[in-house]
């Protein structure tokens, strides 16, 4: 889909800014931090960007994705990510590559967690560190 056409799948207002930001995270396969979205759009102000980031999390286009540095960093919603109820779950895998140091969202399922009588689970984080399949490939690639 178009940045175009996912904000008018979500009914949101299309703008420069929310058109740049998506193109963003299309052009990524990674979760993005606030920083590197600022460095890399330079033509809109901190609180425009901070407000799309909000707006985008509410409607459950991108979801926060935390790495084991507590560095807040945000993903594209892709098709295993849950709408219920407006209730956005993103119950996936998040992957940290500890070569790129990029963190990606996979499609595998967190398994069920039963807690005791009386708790009760809102959201579920589940990520693990390892080394990217980019990062593999370039370390057994005899020609690097």
């Amino acid at each position: 889909m178009t940045p175009e056409e996912i904000l008018k799948k979500y009914e949101l207002k299309v703008t420069y800014a929310r058109i740049r930001v998506l193109e963003l995270f299309q052009n990524h396969p990674f979760a993005l931090s606030h920083p590197f979205l600022e460095k890399n759009i330079d033509t809109i102000d901190r609180v425009t960007l901070y407000r799309t980031l909000n707006t985008f999390e509410h409607e459950g286009i991108i979801h926060k994705v935390l790495d084991d540095s507590c560095t807040l960093k945000y993903a594209l919603c892709i098709d295993f990510c849950k709408h219920h109820d407006k209730k956005h779950k993103h119950e996936h895998l998040h992957f940290q590559c500890i070569k790129c140091n990029q963190t990606t969202c996979l499609q595998v399922q967190i398994p069920y967690i039963e807690v005791p009588d009386g708790y009760e689970i809102i959201d579920t984080h589940f990520s693990v560190k390892g080394v990217c399949k980019k990062c593999n490939q370039i370390l057994s690639d005899p020609n690097s």
